[in-house]
């Protein structure tokens, strides 16, 4: 009987898991992938950076409160918050502060597309600053298909003389975004943070969202809004990039970390820009031409390459990986 008990508890405690860890990806493939049309609908009538810095310093008052109460919360150091603060400006001055700028250029869809080159970035610095593996011919030829496809990505938009070159401003946004992310992300792998990951992810966005909120201050946004002007898609956007975006999407996040493969971590960065295409083709009528369609599948297909065959070195090294792409929620840059 004992043991027919204990079979069914490890039965109960199999099928529990499985149903979160679905629910955990569902969380993670969609909310994140829909972040793209939110920020896109949040920017129609409210400023850039003192949207995105509100967003990020609500959100990371609720992990940092949450964290308080948790098992392994520890009282940050200075180093801690000098951490969060290079941190959190790269991966949301810089990487989260970009996408949004761009959005005012590019359509969501595009952008969720144009920042798939982030896994790029990552290998190349983690084999440049943290000498890592040096990229073998498959990365090589993942890194040349990939802006390959960027470049079908915005030349199939079709578009007149002036709204394509703010279209390549838009282009030029995203990848920077995105090299600011793999930066930041690279960054944070060796410097000290706490050991609580909501702890370290609350102070980076609070530290994020307080230099974002002063350069919205000192580039005068704050003179040019009025409640009253907001929409109600912003204030829907804004509240739906705060809560699931945010919080629902990074402890789906943290919790799949602990709990799944990288490698199958990792597949966010194929799902999210095809549910982010997809959104805003329903949604907000974004259109999609067939180069356009070829560039986004090379662009899928080149980090499939990249990341599967650095997720294959490491695991030949040591099961417990150090670099993973897989850690760097693209934007990610969007989360």
């Amino acid at each position: 009987m004992q043991g027919q008990s204990a079979a069914a508890a490890k039965t109960s405690f199999s099928n529990r898991h499985t149903v979160i860890l679905v629910l955990a990806f569902a969380a993670v493939y969609i909310f994140w992938g829909s972040t793209y049309l939110a920020i896109k609908y949040a920017i129609e009538t409210l400023p850039p950076f003192v949207m995105a810095g509100s967003r990020f310093l609500i959100a990371g008052s609720i992990l940092y409160v949450w964290a308080r109460f948790s098992a392994d919360y520890e009282k940050p150091s200075l180093k801690h918050w000098r951490t969060s603060f290079i941190v959190g400006t790269l991966l949301l001055l810089g990487g989260n502060g970009c996408v949004v700028l761009a959005e005012h250029y590019i359509s969501s869809s595009l952008a969720a597309l144009l920042i798939a080159v982030e896994p790029f970035w990552i290998v190349l610095l983690s084999w440049l600053w943290l000498g890592g593996n040096r990229p073998n011919w498959k990365v090589a030829l993942g890194i040349v298909l990939g802006f390959a496809g960027v470049y079908l990505l915005v030349g199939g938009q079709g578009a007149a003389a002036e709204s394509g070159n703010r279209q390549i401003l838009g282009a030029v946004l995203v990848m920077t975004a995105a090299f600011s992310w793999a930066l930041g992300s690279i960054y944070g792998l060796r410097a000290t943070t706490p050991k609580s990951s909501l702890l370290t992810s609350g102070m980076q966005m609070l530290s994020g969202g307080f230099v974002m909120m002063l350069v919205g201050t000192l580039t005068g946004e704050w003179s040019k809004f009025n409640v009253a002007d907001v929409s109600l898609n912003s204030w829907l956007g804004f509240v739906y990039l705060v809560v699931f975006g945010s919080i629902v999407g990074f402890t789906a996040y943290s919790w799949l970390l602990k709990n799944a493969l990288p490698s199958l971590v990792a597949t966010y960065a194929y799902v999210n820009p095809v549910v982010a295409v997809f959104l805003g083709w329903m949604i907000a009528g974004e259109s999609l031409s067939l180069q356009m369609l070829v560039g986004a599948a090379v662009i899928v297909g080149s980090v499939a390459l990249i990341t599967s065959t650095s997720e294959a070195k490491e695991s030949e090294e040591t099961e417990e990986s150090e670099i993973d792409t897989s850690h760097c929620p693209g934007l990610s840059a969007t989360s």
